[in-house]
């Protein structure tokens, strides 16, 4: 450092220091002052300007020039000498209300122009903090960790292999054994949910197409009305925004409710059809000696119970083709098996 510029490095680093270290607690003094005359309202905006010291590194002054460390010190010698007329603050002076109230009034003031002044200088400082090596060698450490885990979970997932094909089987033929007709009730319990609500949107959507309706039939007629005539130009505008407004709120709810009948309809006929899929499916089962027709079948009632339906929000033309390959591998598999057979 140059002569000179020491010494007001270590002003601003002493300011510095001082001002976030300073303890918020001290300032209320309820026992000295009272109910009236204490100083609890400053404690959190007190709190809020010392932690905005605080973002400032006190090693991030070595690289400051004198022009920027003396607005630092400046500024903290300022605010601390702030807390410490709070401190000092005695109610035998002369009207020491008022003289509490500008101080009060100067803690909760004083954020703005310390972040103005103090702002760019806190963003160089959290760089010149950061640990840019530290942080590097963590994420790999962490990278590595991830990666030792997922080949375990790879070597665990290829051990038990067998094992979940097994349970695979055994849930295939649980489902089939107590068939999955019992599961339409939940469907048809999301049916009647839907059509209710359906059935309330469409009614809000009637009311507000009506209301919009009588709205612009009044609307033609408003400027009729002696104090909502227009006298000037200015006038004529904020009617017409006025009347846009209004229009527009109203045609945006009347599109959101129609929407939203449209939606519960339409996840009311999804449920509906499920409903009948599944009542119907065992007709198909029992009437089909093929057991890869029967896995068949059941694989798409279980769909029908499993898979997400779409609720009319989705992005349009999103298609699910798992159960499409599915299907066509356990159509596949007697096929497989009478090969195997004949090689054999």
């Amino acid at each position: 450092m140059i002569v000179g510029k020491e010494e007001l490095y270590e002003e601003a680093k002493e300011s510095l220091s001082r001002i976030q270290n300073f303890d918020v607690a001290s300032l209320p003094r309820v026992e000295d002052l009272g109910a009236r005359l204490n100083f609890n309202e400053v404690v959190e905006p007190a709190q809020i300007l010392i932690d905005l010291y605080k973002r400032l590194s006190v090693t991030a002054l070595q690289d400051f020039p004198d022009n920027v460390l003396t607005p630092i010190r400046d500024n903290s010698n300022n605010h601390y000498k702030l807390f410490t007329q709070i401190m000092e603050f005695s109610p035998e002076q002369q009207d020491p209300g008022t003289a509490r109230t500008n101080l009060v009034k100067q803690v909760v003031g004083a954020y703005p122009p310390a972040f103005q002044a103090l702002h760019q200088y806190i963003s160089y400082s959290l760089h010149r903090s950061a640990d840019f090596q530290r942080l590097d060698s963590d994420a790999r450490a962490t990278l590595q960790a991830i990666e030792d885990k997922s080949n375990k979970i790879s070597g665990d997932l290829a051990k038990h292999e067998k094992d979940a094909k097994i349970v695979l089987d055994e849930i295939r033929r649980v489902a089939a054994e107590e068939g999955v007709t019992k599961q339409a009730a939940h469907f048809n319990a999301e049916y009647e949910h839907h059509t209710g609500e359906a059935d309330r949107w469409q009614g809000y959507a009637v009311k507000l197409a009506i209301g919009l309706g009588v709205f612009a039939v009044i609307s033609l007629f408003l400027h009729k009305i002696p104090f909502l005539n227009p006298e000037t130009t200015y006038d004529a505008i904020q009617l017409s925004i006025s009347k846009f407004l209004i229009f527009s709120v109203m045609a945006y709810m009347l599109f959101l409710s129609a929407k939203n009948f449209l939606n519960h309809k339409h996840n009311a006929i999804v449920n509906k059809h499920r409903q009948n899929a599944l009542m119907t499916h065992g007709a198909l089962v029992e009437a089909s000696g093929d057991e890869g027709v029967r896995d068949a079948v059941l694989l798409q009632a279980a769909s029908c119970i499993f898979s997400p339906q779409s609720t009319g929000y989705a992005v349009s033309g999103e298609n699910d083709f798992s159960n499409q390959k599915s299907m066509v591998e356990i159509l596949s598999r007697p096929v497989v098996q009478a090969v195997s057979e004949v090689n054999r």
